[in-house]
């Protein structure tokens, strides 16, 4: 560059200009998003959480089918054959409005959109998913279960064949979506290996209770699927995949989210932070002019804008069919926890109003807590990175 030449001006909004990584289509996916997050959701969430309820579910899930943001980044069968990366920008700007609306899109279409894209038969596929990607049919995926979180392979459901159909029995929690949903991905234990079923949710023997009480994505559905032998025709099992590589690819691509949308709370806090200090005034001054409050701020912007950077890196990679779990992994791990310090920050930088739901910042450090340990915990993904980084297996 020329001496001559003249710099861009400085932008609080994007101080490492990580937009100029981005393409004009990109940019058209994240202002739609966001703003239909804006009109859609950010005028009630607060209400929505401190009732503890997602009032009118379908009409918003067939709202984002409207915009193209269920089943992203698959291709045909109504997906929008979005790029990795324009995925992650949907998911960022789904999460600054809240963490349960980017788990209803990331259930969707990470979870039980990408198991019957990737792993079911023709004749499965065309049933469900232009459905589910128009939003007309919403979906939930069943691996967790009461006494088996991180240990997938214990885990106790199980299908058995009896003739030509399958019956199943058993257990799954804290499922998103699983109360209001028409199509459940469930995984069972059977004699060949871990499965993956296409199960109705209006088959006989199912039923998808709603956890209550919860402190965190207040704003969500969250079930438990009950299955008391649910019979199900031979044809309803995924034909493409056995064992625990089917719903851990599944886990990846979810994760790969939750990577891009920890950063879209964090920049909501950071935003309530930044307006706050500029505006309270202690002292005679507003309190963003004091050097403890700049030194806050600033930190936040590094750890948030290198987080987005990370995210989008790894979207890169993605596209380019170089992604590797756990790489995943390291992203998660580290937007998360940086996600949690930031919004924790804004709450000293708030006081006293940072408890208060007229703000963001308290309801999305609650759902980080969530987000921390929901599709891996950080010791999972610390141990998934240990033996990467040195080759020995510490889960054993």
């Amino acid at each position: 560059m020329s001496a001559s030449a003249k710099l861009p001006p400085f932008d609080p909004a994007d101080p490492l200009g990580l937009d100029d990584l981005l393409e004009p289509e990109d940019l058209a996916v994240r202002d739609t998003v966001r703003a239909w997050a804006g009109d859609r959701v950010l005028p009630y969430v607060a209400d929505w959480y401190e009732k503890g309820e997602l009032p009118g579910i379908r009409e918003l899930a067939r709202e984002l089918g409207g915009i193209g943001a269920l089943g992203m980044p698959l291709s045909g069968y109504g997906c929008a054959g979005a790029s990795a990366v324009q995925y992650g920008l949907a998911c960022l700007e789904l999460e600054a409005a809240d963490s349960g609306i980017r788990s209803l899109v990331s259930v969707q279409g990470s979870l039980a959109m990408y198991a019957i894209h990737r792993f079911g038969g023709e004749e499965q596929k065309q049933r469900w998913l232009p459905g589910m990607a128009a939003g007309e049919v919403i979906g939930c995926f069943g691996l967790t279960e009461p006494d088996h979180g991180s240990d997938p392979a214990a885990m106790g459901t199980h299908a058995k064949r009896d003739g030509g159909d399958w019956v199943l029995n058993g257990r799954k929690m804290w499922i998103t979506n699983g109360s209001v949903a028409g199509v459940a991905v469930v995984w069972a234990q059977t004699d060949d290996g871990i499965r993956g079923f296409v199960v109705p949710t209006d088959s006989a023997g199912f039923s998808a209770p709603e956890i209550k009480h919860k402190w965190s994505l207040r704003a969500s559905v969250t079930s438990e699927l009950v299955l008391d032998d649910v019979r199900l025709p031979a044809d309803a099992v995924l034909p493409e995949v056995t064992g625990l590589r089917g719903p851990l690819s599944c886990l990846t691509h979810a994760r790969y989210g939750i990577v891009w949308g920890a950063m879209g709370a964090a920049r909501a806090c950071f935003e309530a932070a930044v307006d706050y200090a500029k505006s309270r005034e202690q002292f005679g001054r507003p309190i963003g002019g004091f050097q403890l409050t700049q030194a806050k701020l600033a930190d936040m912007a590094v750890e948030l804008h290198k987080g987005i950077l990370l995210a989008h890196h790894l979207g890169r990679r993605m596209d380019a069919g170089r992604l590797r779990s756990e790489q995943v992994s390291f992203g998660k791990l580290n937007n998360v926890r940086e996600a949690i310090d930031i919004c924790r920050t804004a709450r000293t930088i708030l006081g006293a109003n940072g408890i208060s739901l007229e703000y963001p910042v308290m309801r999305h450090a609650t759902n980080l807590e969530s987000v921390l340990t929901y599709e891996g915990t950080v010791e999972m993904h610390q141990l998934v990175l240990g033996k990467a980084l040195t080759g020995i297996d510490a889960f054993r």
